[in-house]
């Protein structure tokens, strides 16, 4: 039997910002353990995501954002993001017992009470959080259930060393492509980036311009667009995008991560007459609408590929309440590869 405390930690928006965000806007506090209600559980957290949408929910005036699986923050409010943890007290009028695995979106402290409605039940003893937490799953949908890669396919994924992007490269060319290209912020991802995700090439922020550096990476034109930074690079991807080209629009890292403040606004310019005259589709897509059936489809294909040794589920891993405000920051600066992850030690 787990020994429930007192009291437990969780972190708090501090006070708004503008401009970059750094771990000194948010405050680890201690607070009381909190009691039971019908229908809720009590989880002690062992993992729970770290995620760049905080910043835009940490600003002045955030609005709920569909998409984005928290809400917006208040000086005060405690943040959330998805958790991993074990069930350590039930109230009544739930079939979830004491010892269950449980996936759940209330991470970023070390207690939470959650609605036992807002559980999902993990089975087995085995878990890897980067598969349950990451966002593979957003990829697999998109590639799956929002556009179709076909064998043959030239793929271009912005933001490649991302929560996203790291891994829908690797899953692209599981479905069949045979050239992957990504782009990044820097020589040192691009390195890492072909070396252990397989990217034939990378394009990136502090090259040559983007179109330049796209048009000799695919001399002959992408089939297939997954985007998470619109822009410059989602519009030099349309530019080179050829006959029947599929684009799918996961995010828009260049207004979430705005020098200046983070906004919902990340306007670009394209030529839409060319985009009619190439058949090219473009589509949004978010996989919590359209396609959370397929969540159950990509953790049975992540184990079966992971079994196999094909993919590489890439995280950033930090120990701690008090390292997850100082990865946040460094998330936010472009500095981490992968979902990044946060691991709370047992009580």
């Amino acid at each position: 039997m787990t020994n429930i405390p007192l009291t437990a930690r969780e972190v708090r928006l501090l006070r708004y910002q503008s401009g970059p965000l750094k771990a000194e806007h948010f405050e680890v506090i201690e607070t009381p353990v909190p009691s039971l209600g019908p229908s809720q559980v009590l989880v002690r957290n062992r993992w729970f995501r770290i995620s760049i949408s905080t910043r835009l929910m940490a600003e002045a005036g955030a609005v709920t954002v569909k998409g984005i699986p928290f809400p917006p923050l208040k000086p005060g409010d405690t943040l959330a993001d998805g958790a991993i943890g074990e069930v350590v007290q039930v109230g009544p009028g739930t079939s979830l017992e004491v010892g269950n695995l449980v996936l759940h979106p209330l991470g970023w402290r070390e207690y939470a009470r959650v609605p036992a409605a807002q559980c999902k039940r993990i089975e087995g003893p085995n878990v890897d959080p980067a598969a349950w937490l990451g966002h593979g799953w957003t990829a697999y949908a998109a590639l799956v259930g929002g556009i179709q890669v076909r064998s043959g396919d030239t793929v271009f994924v912005s933001s490649g060393a991302g929560a996203i992007g790291s891994m829908a490269g690797q899953i692209a060319r599981l479905l069949g492509a045979t050239r992957i290209i990504g782009s990044t912020s820097s020589a040192e991802k691009a390195r890492w980036m072909q070396q252990e995700l397989g990217y034939d090439a990378v394009v990136t922020r502090d090259g040559a311009p983007i179109c330049e550096q796209l048009t000799e990476a695919a001399p002959d034109g992408i089939d297939v667009i997954v985007d998470m930074v619109g822009g410059d690079q989602l519009a030099a991807a349309l530019e080179i995008s050829r006959h029947g080209a599929r684009c799918v629009l996961l995010g828009a890292v260049s207004a979430e991560l705005n020098p200046s403040n983070a906004t919902l606004r990340a306007p670009v310019e394209l030529d839409t007459f060319q985009l009619i005259l190439r058949g090219v589709t473009i589509r949004g897509f978010s996989a919590d609408e359209h396609a959370p059936e397929l969540f159950d489809a990509w953790i049975s294909q992540a184990a079966t590929w992971q079994r196999a040794g094909r993919i590489q589920l890439s995280r950033t891993m930090c120990k701690g309440l008090d390292a997850a405000t100082l990865a946040l920051e460094q998330a936010c600066a472009g500095q981490l590869k992968g979902v990044v992850l946060a691991e709370l030690e047992s009580c």
